[in-house]
């Protein structure tokens, strides 16, 4: 896959039937965290296979994932993968599939995906957050992640997808410490963003864009996640998505890092918690 690619978050989450609740996707190698697979891409692919079966069983072509709850068995290497589909209910507002997406007869993740419509028009209530409060695009001397940056040699998909990070926020890149946690905006490319299922993919995507925040602390390494779910709010709006992670405890061996994502108009599109070990 070229980065000149119009569409690569498209392709990423484009899968294949290959049987009765079968399906097979690709991933490049671009769409990898050092050389393993990123797993928020591993659970857009397997929102994208839900989807795909309850569509198959007649469901509203509105509907979504509105929750993915993922649990990273292996880490398999980037190219094919096969997605199996349990279908666990159809009902009128609510869906449920199981996913398992597994390589060379090895499963890597296993995931509950919740389906329905997500929500529209003004809400209820909202609770003011941190994310809201960034600019909508990214300030001047955000830092642009390419993948001649050194952070991009790693982060490879920032060659796919816009991604800025507020130095303010990202003291790692620095060379200094401070709290856990790290804002940043990301958009991805425009053939991606016009295609509202590709959108609602990235977004729930981009609940695990950030780097591990315990780099924050002076702590850089791998930092497997065992378990990630993430929500989606709403459809998001085209332009630049804001997003925040943080966390809240920094165990001796665990930490929780939370995603928010916010849309160009102020609106929470995805939050997403997950569970991961702390660097070796």
């Amino acid at each position: 896959m070229s980065t000149a690619h119009s569409h690569p978050f498209r392709d990423l989450v484009t899968v294949t039937a290959t049987g009765q609740n079968a399906w097979q996707a690709h991933i490049d190698p671009l769409w990898t965290i050092g050389p393993k697979v990123h797993g928020g891409c591993m659970l857009a692919v397997c929102a994208a296979a839900a989807r795909r079966e309850i569509l198959a069983a007649g469901a509203d072509a509105a509907v979504q994932p509105l929750a993915v709850s993922a649990s990273f068995v292996s880490a398999p290497d980037p190219g094919e993968v096969d997605l199996t589909t349990t279908l666990r209910k159809n009902g009128r507002q609510v869906g449920v599939v199981d996913v398992e997406l597994a390589q060379g007869g090895r499963v890597a993740v296993r995931a509950s995906v919740t389906l329905g419509v997500p929500d529209g028009g003004e809400p209820l209530h909202t609770v003011p957050n941190r994310t809201s409060s960034l600019p909508v695009e990214p300030v001047a001397d955000a830092v642009a992640v390419t993948p001649d940056h050194p952070m991009g040699r790693i982060v490879k998909f920032a060659g796919l997808a816009n991604l800025h990070i507020d130095g303010s926020t990202a003291h790692f890149l620095s060379g200094t410490e401070g709290e856990p946690s790290v804002s940043m905006w990301t958009r991805p490319r425009p053939d991606d963003e016009t295609d509202i299922d590709t959108a609602v993919l990235f977004a729930l995507m981009a609940g695990d864009i950030s780097a591990p925040v315990t780099m924050n602390r002076g702590m850089f390494g791998w930092a497997p996640t065992v378990q990630l779910t993430a929500y989606l709010r709403r459809v998001p709006a085209p332009g630049w998505l804001r997003v925040t992670a943080e966390s809240s405890v920094l165990g001796n061996k665990w930490f929780e890092e939370d995603h928010t994502v916010v849309d160009s108009t102020g609106a929470v599109v995805v939050q997403s918690r997950q569970l991961a070990m702390i660097p070796r």
